[in-house]
């Protein structure tokens, strides 16, 4: 049984939790799609991050690589386009980096298309009613550091791997005034998002349902 790797970040900015963490968790050692998926942990730290994600890669040995990430104030589940090579922090991440206007990668591509298929996860997640769109940006923060470092990975050294990144809402109990989803309907959402990514290996043709 081949795997799939899945990876969450832990808690930022002041946050007791994140949802990515808890349903990589969640969801480790699951049997999704005749495939194994192995939930793992990065931490909220550029570098340390993509070194992380290396060592997993090459741990695992995975057919599909997705990864996880908190985009607090959205309101749906939002398969990541494009990564950027850029690191702009707004904020301080957990090593106190503070990263401006730096390349992810010295001399490498301006950025990366996601090989998922976004649109095909956000066709099925609606049909099982849950809120999703394809988003246009990942920030530029560490999501987007991780998404570009995963994308440049794959290319520059495991072409046969497909990868890309999902971001997900706040859950209700980190909220009171931005949207959210229960943690229970968000789980289900990465499961769905898991087996889309089996069965298609090419995306389907959509128009709308995105946002910037």
């Amino acid at each position: 049984m081949r795997n799939i790797l899945l990876t969450g970040f832990e808690p930022f900015d002041g946050q007791a939790l994140n949802p990515s963490e808890e349903i990589a968790r969640e969801i480790n050692d699951a049997k999704i799609a005749r495939h194994r998926v192995v939930g793992a942990l990065l931490p909220c730290v550029f570098g340390t991050a993509i070194k992380e994600l290396k060592h997993l890669i090459k741990l695992h040995d995975p057919d599909l690589v997705i990864c996880l990430g908190q985009a607090g104030g959205r309101a749906e589940i939002t398969p990541e386009r494009v990564a950027i090579n850029i690191d702009d922090a707004r904020i301080p991440d957990n090593a106190g980096q503070q990263p401006v206007d730096k390349p992810i990668v010295k001399d490498g591509p301006v950025a990366y298309f996601s090989t998922l298929p976004i649109k095909a996860i956000v066709q099925e997640l609606r049909k099982h009613d849950i809120p999703a769109a394809v988003s246009q940006t990942a920030g530029t923060f560490v999501c987007n550091h991780v998404f570009y470092g995963l994308m440049h990975e794959l290319s520059t050294h495991r072409a046969d791997v497909r990868g890309g990144f999902i971001h997900v809402p706040f859950v209700p109990e980190q909220t009171t005034d931005k949207p959210s989803l229960p943690f229970e309907k968000m789980t289900e959402a990465v499961r769905l998002a898991i087996a889309t990514c089996v069965d298609y290996r090419r995306d389907i043709k959509s128009a709308g349902g995105q946002v910037s």
